[in-house]
């Protein structure tokens, strides 16, 4: 049984969050100035107008964390996890006698940046382990691309094919490398009541 407090959907909701004053500011914007409240609007709109750049960012980042419940919700996630199966469907075509060196290894080396990108969402209450996990998905990716080179070379994947597969590691490659440089608005913040 978990102990976690279930919430309705309207506690999620982000004019919940935001200060009288906004709010008050936003009604002025839509025309809604009435008697007594007309001072404290004009007051409301100064700060507004001082506090706006920075406001807009803070939820902007509220909701994008508020979309994001698992790793399966990260772009970086669903890219490569796209780049899986698309390695998956053109190994079908590689020689038999390659199933057990390059088949395996360019499937599990694809497979396994998804797997710890997993592992680190599920650890970035601490930002070492998480930075360490979505080292560990990099290098995975890298070694993907490795097999890529390896399986054109051969024969077994057409240059234009290998060109759009390398692509997308590159892709996949520089968003990890962006959450590796700077882990900080993924990382779980703990609370006083966590201690």
């Amino acid at each position: 049984m978990s102990n976690r407090v279930r919430h309705s959907p309207d506690y999620f909701r982000l004019d919940r969050f935001v200060p009288n004053k906004v709010k008050l500011a936003a009604n002025a914007a839509h025309g809604s100035e009435v008697g007594d409240q007309k001072s404290e609007i004009s007051e409301s709109q100064v700060w507004l107008d001082r506090h706006e750049p920075t406001w807009h960012l803070m939820l902007q980042s509220f909701e994008i964390i508020m979309q994001i419940r698992s790793a399966k919700d990260l772009i970086v996630y669903q890219k490569a996890y796209a780049l899986a199966m698309d390695i998956f469907k053109v190994s079908k075509r590689f020689p038999a006698e390659e199933k057990y060196s390059l088949i395996d290894q360019i499937r599990r080396s694809s497979r396994s940046v998804c797997t710890n990108l997993r592992e680190a969402w599920a650890k970035r209450r601490y930002e070492a382990h998480f930075v360490s996990k979505l080292t560990d998905a990099d290098g995975e990716n890298g070694e993907t691309e490795t097999w890529l080179d390896f399986a054109c070379d051969w024969g077994c994947l057409l240059k234009p094919e290998h060109a759009k597969l390398v692509e997308k590691c590159h892709e996949v490659g520089a968003m990890l490398g962006k959450m590796i440089n700077d882990p900080s608005s993924f990382i779980l913040k703990s609370s006083s009541s966590d201690r």
